[in-house]
């Protein structure tokens, strides 16, 4: 049984009144929706606050959940609204940009995974790869909101173009638009640490 077959079926309990049901949902995806927001909102008090919000507000639209689109891009979109507010709220404290980036981000790697650094565990390696990683971090974090969020959702949640469209609320060929130009910028950053020429991205 696939996941968007067990979300809905868990749905529709929630809107037969079981409760239970729904933190089931919340159960499954709050670590998920804590790592979205996460990439907006940096404060890890205002990031809980917001996945709340987020979770609040999708409970309330439970009702009319019609399952056209999959549980998890339902409440991704809703958590992207939910962060897009917050950072448009006034009064909300501005985090520093070197505040941006933390040693013990759970996604520091995920953009470097596959380039065999990990597999060599020497010094100069090590080194290296968190050099990327950084270097790759401070690139997501000067990216704006739209590409950050776009490329987040594929290279991190793993969610097709046409998934992050839902969740986005925009056309296929404007994620596809995004997310090309999140890897330009972040190719062009890494480029002095690989060594790669202009015409390669990687």
């Amino acid at each position: 049984m696939s996941d968007r077959v067990v979300d809905q079926e868990l749905v529709e309990r929630v809107q037969a009144g079981d409760k239970r049901a729904f933190d089931l949902l919340v159960l499954k995806y709050q670590r998920k929706v804590q790592r979205l927001v996460a990439r907006f909102v940096r404060d890890q008090g205002e990031v809980d606050d917001v996945v709340q919000e987020a979770f609040i507000k999708a409970y309330r639209a439970l009702p009319t959940f019609r399952g056209d689109a999959a549980f998890y891009t339902w409440i991704y979109r809703i958590a992207i609204n939910c962060a897009k507010n917050y950072l448009a709220s006034p009064g909300r404290r501005i985090i520093p940009q070197s505040d941006l980036l933390s040693e013990d981000d759970d996604d520091a790697e995920s953009f470097d995974r596959n380039d065999g650094l990990h597999d060599v565990a020497t010094p100069d390696a090590e080194y290296a790869s968190k050099q990327i990683a950084e270097t790759v971090n401070r690139a997501m974090a000067a990216l704006p909101e739209d590409l950050r969020m776009a490329v987040t959702l594929r290279e991190i949640e793993g969610l097709s173009y046409e998934e992050i469209a839902e969740a986005m609320d925009c056309p296929i060929g404007t994620v596809r638009s995004r997310i090309f130009r999140a890897r330009e910028a972040i190719a062009t950053e890494l480029r002095p640490l690989l060594g790669t020429r202009e015409d390669r991205r990687w």
